[in-house]
């Protein structure tokens, strides 16, 4: 019998303007056969994304597209004692990336979540997802946000893990319900503001509690919109010339964060993409570090200064 990896993604149809080229590359690339659990919100998104996905060529791998109101049963089952978690999956669409896939799943089975703005430039297998614990990608800079959510975890004691990007990320479905819904209830509950980022306060501090590490970033990729990138885009240069530089033939994922996701149509179009490599072999694994009070008031001291001189509305992302 093939052996499946059970892969998860939250994916809006409306996203597919750049998802369809990241998917393609996964059912392309993939040496593994991956089954993949879409999830997205309405009936109606059911039915475009499951003709968008239909219109692929999917190869050996299986999908199969579920709605926020599919899995209802489920979470009544699953979540029946745990408020705050139930609220939270009605919060922002990208929070159902940490509570759907434990939905779909049977306790300490495999997840591989992953965002929809991922490329796999060349053939490629996956990293094992360990028994314990969590694997995430890492990014030069944490995207731990709003402020005002992480000074409720650092005043509450909450250790949360620095430098994390959830692109991708390994762990098993048998998480800690119960500290999950803790969490969630101690971070703000109901008031909760809605908006994409405050996933990552939540993974940072289940990194935290239940350990693991980042992914190779010689593999794993996250790109990194530095000063320089977005000077030289100011000025007028193509996202075509600005990821020309990236490593292509090394890596097994580029997760296009930001404005880059835009441009990935275009390299693939100029041939950038088609390598021949293979990567097989796994790579380190980087244990989390805990972010520090000190570092995160000395991070956030500097952004007011850049604020304050006019940076953000310079050079906002696009």
């Amino acid at each position: 019998m093939t052996q499946h990896r059970r892969v998860f993604m939250v994916l809006s149809p409306r996203s597919l303007g750049y998802a369809r080229d990241a998917l393609e590359s996964l059912f392309r690339n993939s040496l593994e056969t991956l089954h993949i659990h879409f999830i997205t919100d309405s009936d109606e998104d059911k039915l475009k994304l499951s003709d968008a996905v239909a219109s692929l060529d999917a190869r050996t791998h299986q999908w199969q597209v579920y709605s926020e109101k599919d899995l209802g049963d489920r979470e009544e089952d699953l979540f029946r004692r745990h408020n705050h978690l139930r609220a939270f999956r009605r919060g922002h669409p990208c929070w159902r990336k940490i509570t759907d896939p434990l939905l779909l799943s049977d306790s300490a089975a495999e997840t591989v979540l992953l965002d929809p703005d991922l490329y796999f430039p060349n053939r490629f297998k996956f990293e094992e997802t360990p028994k314990t614990g969590l694997l995430l990608m890492w990014q030069k800079f944490h995207c731990l946000f709003p402020p005002e959510v992480v000074r409720v975890a650092i005043e509450a004691r909450i250790p949360l893990a620095n430098h994390g990007d959830i692109g991708v990320a390994h762990w098993r479905a048998s998480a800690e319900l119960e500290w999950l819904d803790w969490l969630v209830g101690r971070l703000g509950g109901d008031s909760l503001p809605r908006i994409a980022h405050v996933e990552s306060i939540v993974w940072a501090a289940l990194a935290m509690r239940i350990g693991g590490g980042h992914l190779d970033p010689e593999y794993w990729k996250c790109w990194h919109r530095s000063i320089a990138k977005r000077v030289i885009s100011k000025a007028g240069m193509s996202g075509l010339r600005i990821l020309r530089s990236e490593p292509w033939g090394k890596l097994k994922c580029f997760h296009a964060g930001g404005e880059s996701k835009w441009w990935l149509h275009a390299v693939r179009e100029s041939g950038m993409l088609d390598s021949a490599a293979e990567h097989t072999l796994p790579g380190r694994t980087i244990p989390f570090e805990e972010l520090r009070p000190s570092d995160y008031a000395r991070e956030r001291a500097f952004k007011h200064v850049l604020k304050s001189t006019g940076y953000y509305r310079i050079f906002r992302s696009a």
